[in-house]
């Protein structure tokens, strides 16, 4: 038997075995609390605004998930959840699921990301709107552009995708994938959704905290240049 499916509710011989529960990831857990806290600090992730998550397992897919509706500057071990691959929770005893789950599932699917990471800072949700006609926010020159995985000069285009906003997540997450599976360029980063706020991810954890960091920093800067926001 696979060691990943040890992890799965069974019953075997009269005994049970638990799903996978945050408990038994506390770094990863205090990892995602820790950029929580700072993501606060740094105004990307007021009030109960966000959600981050952590690939746990590829087979089955499992996600160590923030809750809904928790304060992710003050965010507890007991405010996870762990998702199965759609997006739905092994044990309806952890907290519910954001619903934006899906978004994430899908682009660990998809492009293989290891931590995906959702902010919903002030630049991000203005630009995003400002642009949301063109359905794409493009950044170039930027020594910063290095900070992304695979881009090793400054004399470099990043573009990022900006979708609609809507409360259809799963038809949205449906679009995205389309797009992922047919190697979208303005999708090798991150995407924006208009008037809403960034999705980033990477390898890890440290790496999605590196993307959003230099988005963010992108962001402020073309803002502050363009002060029309034009």
């Amino acid at each position: 038997m696979p060691v990943a499916s040890l992890l799965e509710p069974l019953i075997i011989a009269g005994m049970s075995i638990a799903s996978p529960h945050p408990n038994d990831y506390p770094e990863l857990t205090a990892e995602l609390i820790a950029t929580g806290r700072e993501f606060y600090a740094r105004s990307w992730s007021l009030a109960t605004s966000s959600n981050y998550s952590v690939v746990v397992n590829r087979e089955p897919l499992r996600l160590l998930l923030t809750g809904s509706g928790f304060d992710k500057g003050r965010l507890t071990p007991d405010q996870f959840v762990i998702v199965d691959g759609d997006g739905k929770r092994l044990d309806d005893s952890q907290p519910k699921p954001s619903a934006e789950t899906r978004l994430h599932t899908v682009l660990a699917k998809t492009v293989g990301a290891g931590s995906i990471l959702h902010t919903h800072s002030v630049w991000a949700t203005v630009l995003s709107e400002r642009h949301a006609s063109t359905g794409v926010l493009e950044l170039a020159g930027y020594e910063m552009i290095k900070a992304f995985a695979g881009i090793t000069t400054h004399e470099n285009r990043v573009r990022i995708a900006i979708v609609p906003n809507t409360q259809d997540i799963d038809a949205l997450a449906s679009r995205l994938e389309v797009r992922l599976q047919a190697g979208d360029r303005d999708l090798r980063h991150g995407f924006l959704m208009a008037g809403h706020g960034l999705y980033t991810w990477g390898k890890d954890i440290p790496e999605a905290r590196r993307h959003i960091e230099a988005c963010e920093f992108l962001f402020e800067v073309y803002a502050r240049k363009y002060s029309t926001i034009s």
